[in-house]
């Protein structure tokens, strides 16, 4: 007796399926007929043809509309001398019918076309006897041969409502990820999360087009990294004989552009940081970053709403999303706090209060160990306490300003207190957006700050700020006051996609081997 659970497929099952398809090639060559073709002229998607037979209504004329489709096979039924099967395109799927009298001869392929095959498909729009929209076949074409079958799960209709569900075959989350061609052939709500990701940076292109900046492209592989605070991937180059880094950040490229007179830049890039994997990071990631001259950060806190607000609207329809059963509004103003502000009132920490010795002993209590935290420089021990108590608890979008100024080594001292920063984050759904700073200019104190950070390094921290002299004298050419912003794409959509995780938003995410 079984438990009614369907065996476990082995590997052993799955090379036969192999076999069997391969033989079905071999067969598909005798009669003539190449699996692999070179290309095919649908005229409509799936949905468009639907769409044009409802506009056509019931009449005579509903059942003349001629189209020809192209998509994956992801479902089929052989009633002898008629066959249905459901087509897959990216924008739907709809219902064939084959009949050996429309098609004579060519109906015999069907017995060679498996699930998760790619057809062209011509011939005439009708409604089933059952009501379904369907496509009465008189052209097939074969456009490609699937080899191994996809994880196509199962399929069934509600009772009640009609309404067909499906139950996903690839629940392996991790296999997902590493095999995302297929995760997106059989999932068509993670190709909508690729979709509308796509929207967003059309819209964050299509904003800042709109205000004069112009977007440029900045060295990936630098001699000397930085505009960040982390490690950096290394590598060498062979002809130069020399150390080289995938970029942390674009931030003193794009300064450069600002001293040589390109007054609003931006770029979108792929940015590298050696560190570890979570729900919030990926080792490599995007990265908008740009800087307009005469701006101050409150210049840029104002665009920056402005702009998540466009983009908001561009993607969900309005300023309002929802993410994890949270709705998110972006309507603006944002709520706003001084970093040591929210440390007291939200994280229940006053850091002003003691030495650099107290809040080693409250970084301590967080469970960091002892060794790591003597490594740590006064802005690290606060960056912790506030990733900590603070960040997790802000969920609605939350602008946090005037860092102190150990934590901002780019950034200008604040006006009327030196001790703190013209910074801001915009924390959403518990996790950082956006950073942004009024920029230092002043190439005296860019100096001063990069030996600070030397000196951390030099201590043992990893994640700090090298000197980067070519910087600095490209600073002593002058610098107009300047704002700058950065923001993670991945991190904004999934926010805007509702996702739980950094690697549902990313194509391929980076993975252990196998």
């Amino acid at each position: 007796m079984t438990d009614g659970t369907p065996p476990q497929e082995t590997q052993a099952d799955r090379e036969r399926v192999v076999r069997d398809r391969l033989d079905k090639v071999d067969a598909l060559r005798a009669r003539g007929v190449e699996p692999y073709a070179y290309s095919y002229d649908p005229t409509h998607g799936a949905a468009d043809a639907l769409a044009l037979f409802a506009e056509a209504g019931e009449g005579e004329g509903a059942e003349e509309i001629a189209v020809r489709l192209a998509g994956r096979v992801v479902s089929k039924r052989d009633m002898g001398k008629s066959t249905f099967a459901h087509l897959a395109d990216r924008t739907g799927r709809i219902q064939l019918y084959f009949r050996v009298n429309q098609l004579g001869d060519a109906y015999g392929l069907l017995d060679l076309v498996d699930l998760g095959d790619w057809l062209g498909a011509a011939g005439v729009l009708f409604r089933t006897r059952t009501g379904e929209v369907s496509l009465r076949v008189d052209e097939l074409t074969l456009l490609a041969k699937s080899l191994r079958p996809l994880p196509l799960g199962k399929e069934e209709t509600d009772a009640a409502t009609g309404e067909r569900i499906v139950h996903s075959g690839f629940t392996d989350v991790e296999a997902r990820y590493r095999q995302r061609y297929a995760d997106l052939a059989v999932n068509p709500a993670v190709r909508d999360v690729f979709v509308l990701r796509a929207k967003a940076v059309t819209a964050l292109r299509r904003f800042l087009d709109d205000r004069g900046f112009v977007e440029v492209e900045t060295p990936v592989l630098q001699p000397l990294y930085g505009g960040a605070l982390a490690r950096p991937f290394t590598t060498h180059h062979n002809a130069l004989d020399t150390r080289m880094y995938l970029r942390i950040a674009d931030e003193l490229y794009l300064k450069r552009l600002i001293v040589g007179g390109m007054e609003r830049v931006y770029e979108i890039s792929k940015d590298f940081r050696n560190e570890g994997l979570s729900r919030f990071h990926n080792p490599e990631f995007t990265m908008l970053e740009f800087y307009a001259a005469y701006f101050d950060y409150r210049d840029v806190m104002r665009l920056t709403e402005e702009m998540l607000h466009a983009v908001a609207v561009a993607v969900a329809g309005g300023p309002q999303v929802v993410r994890e059963g949270q709705t998110i509004d972006f309507t603006p103003p944002f709520a706003e706090y001084t970093m040591y502000q929210a440390l007291r009132e939200i994280g229940g920490v006053d850091v002003e209060a003691g030495g650099e010795d107290a809040l080693r002993e409250k970084v301590r209590g967080l469970g960091v160990s002892a060794a790591e935290v003597a490594t740590m420089g006064r802005g690290k021990l606060i960056d912790e306490l506030f990733g900590a108590l603070v960040e997790p608890r802000l969920i609605q979008p939350t602008f946090i300003t005037d860092y102190p100024r150990e934590m901002s080594p780019l950034a200008k001292p604040k006006r009327g207190d030196a001790e703190l920063t013209e910074r801001f984050e915009l924390i959403v759904a518990g996790k950082e957006l956006c950073n942004a700073y009024s920029e230092l200019n002043d190439p005296i104190d860019q100096r001063s700050r990069f030996e600070a950070q030397a000196r951390y390094a030099a201590a043992g921290d990893e994640e700090t700020q090298p000197v980067d002299e070519d910087f600095l004298r490209a600073m002593e050419y002058g610098m107009p006051p300047t704002g700058g912003f950065g923001m993670g794409i991945d991190r904004l959509v999934m926010v805007l996609t509702g996702q739980p995780s950094i690697r549902d938003v990313i194509l391929f995410p980076v993975m252990r081997p196998e």
